[in-house]
């Protein structure tokens, strides 16, 4: 493995000026990584478009949208659309803070290396801790949403068990693609991408010419939803929808070490991804909401899958099959592009030495050029929480996707947090996209946004349920939190290796650890 350890005279030392051609943008990424503290092991062929549909099909507004629209609808009727808007308005502004980040740090592994960078060793390691196991949540979350899906493309009875092996099956297929290198997965995220999109538009340009009961009013119409209740409690509930959509940007990120002049390229993929992965959600929504002829059937719950209605009233037999294969392109690009950042995260861990088993997960392979045992950790610990959460609660897949929400959100924050700090102690944005005057209002929306979807993840809404469970989500952020931290205190991994950390901050002098030591 090459020594990642070479180090540079200045962390934020400027990129030599690249040339015209792919040779010297390759030097001038490799001269700006060099700055920065790393030598990389991973080869520049993701292209803007590749980096792009990584973060679309992470975010993937088709599998968002049908894993949780039925529920969502249940809760709050139409007006659910509204939450897209929300939840987009606000990450938009995360995005943006993240944006700034990695112009200046394009370094492999995404929050991780951005918190270390901003603040410190401790709170760099906290943040990667807390990413890393609801990344690994998510892609259980994903590939379990899947499962009934696979499960009516082959014909067979949908229960736990077959819901469980189907999402066993995709979770090993996508392990297999994205053993196969850089190149492979660029390619299956662009056609993922490409066949989500088209797939998108054509269901949805269908339904709402063949297929439409309602017209756009629809939006202002809850049908019942929240009777007897706060409506605004039951609109944030259905909120959960767009809150589970909106992040994927940030692998854009992850993989800064594969794409080629990364401080321009990955801003661009980031708000790409948010403006059209919104747009996608919103018009798939829409689509569906106006071609269910019994809304109220499903708020009252007499309809339990309005999805798989339409589908097949709309289409047919075959043709909803045909449309269930593209969601499941869908399903599995988006487990595609979860563990490619979940494996560059834990490899940027390990090549720090910061986590158990760090010379195996740091190692990348010489003719593939990706970390193989890193991969094999973000298939094995999702496959473990599958079977364990299926075998322990009967809304399993609520609940994965509720704790990854949260793992995610708050990684996010400790982020944006971050980043208010540095900027508040004399960090100015050196890369090549920054917000300039903009900067530090945009850094407080975004943090006043994320703490508020926190809350709401956090919010318990089954009164009847014992406290455990309807505090559930909450409880297993503290788990998680205090785990790290009494391993922080144990193991002490924060110290492990000598890589750069809070050097964002204008006082050089004291800035090896943020004061977090």
């Amino acid at each position: 493995m090459t020594d990642a350890s070479a180090r540079a005279t200045s962390p934020d030392a400027s990129p030599p000026s690249s040339g015209s051609n792919t040779h010297a943008h390759t030097d001038s990424d490799a001269a700006r990584l060099a700055a920065l503290g790393y030598t990389s092991e991973f080869k520049r062929d993701m292209s803007l478009w590749a980096n792009f549909s990584l973060g679309f099909t992470y975010l993937s507004p088709v599998v968002g949208v049908y894993t949780l629209f039925a529920s969502s609808l249940a809760t709050a009727g139409p007006p659910l659309v509204w939450s897209f808007l929300i939840a987009g308005t606000g990450q938009l502004l995360v995005a943006l803070v993240f944006s700034e980040v990695v112009a200046q740090f394009p370094v492999a592994g995404g929050v991780y290396p951005w918190a270390r960078r901003l603040w410190g060793r401790t709170w760099g390691w906290l943040t990667g801790w807390v990413y890393l196991l609801a990344l690994m949540s998510t892609i259980a979350a994903v590939s379990y949403g899947a499962g009934p899906y696979v499960a009516a493309l082959l014909g067979v009875e949908p229960s736990t068990a077959t819901t469980v092996w189907c999402a066993l099956g995709l979770l090993l297929l996508a392990t297999v693609i994205n053993l196969g290198g850089t190149k492979v997965l660029s390619a299956a995220a662009v056609f993922g991408f490409a066949a989500e999109l088209l797939g998108a538009l054509a269901v949805g340009g269908w339904l709402l010419l063949t297929h439409r009961y309602h017209g756009l009013g629809v939006v202002f119409d809850r049908f019942g939803a929240g009777d007897g209740g706060s409506y605004t409690d039951a609109f944030l509930a259905a909120g959960l929808i767009a809150v589970f959509l909106f992040f994927g940007f940030e692998a854009c990120g992850d993989v800064a070490e594969e794409v080629p002049n990364p401080g321009r390229q990955i801003p661009k993929s980031m708000r790409r991804t948010i403006y059209v992965g919104g747009a996608a959600a919103i018009g798939v929504s829409l689509a569906l909401v106006m071609s269910i002829k019994d809304i109220g059937a499903v708020v009252s719950g007499d309809d339990k899958d309005p999805v798989a209605a339409v589908l097949h009233d709309a289409f047919g037999p075959a043709g909803a099959r045909v449309v269930i294969g593209v969601v499941l392109i869908s399903f599995l690009s988006c487990v595609l592009s979860l563990q490619a950042a979940a494996s560059r995260l834990t490899y940027s861990f390990a090549r720090d030495r910061m986590i158990v088993g760090s010379r195996l997960l740091a190692t990348v392979s010489d003719r593939l050029r990706v970390p193989p045992y890193a991969l094999l950790l973000a298939a094995a610990l999702p496959g473990v929480i599958i079977v364990g959460a299926s075998a322990l609660s009967e809304g399993a897949l609520t609940k994965i996707i509720s704790f990854s929400s949260i793992g995610i959100y708050l990684a996010f924050q400790m982020v944006v947090l971050a980043a208010l700090r540095a900027r508040l102690r004399g960090w100015r944005p050196s890369g090549d996209f920054r917000l300039g005057r903009w900067g530090l209002a945009v850094n407080i929306g975004a943090l006043v946004y994320g703490v508020a979807a926190i809350v709401n993840i956090c919010w318990g809404r089954t009164p009847d349920a014992a406290w455990y469970d309807n505090y559930l989500v909450l409880l297993s952020a503290v788990v998680v939190l205090a785990a790290g931290g009494l391993y922080l205190l144990l193991a002490r991994p924060h110290l492990h290796g000598d890589a750069p950390s809070g050097d964002a901050t204008a006082d050089r002098a004291t800035a090896g650890d943020g004061g977090l030591a």
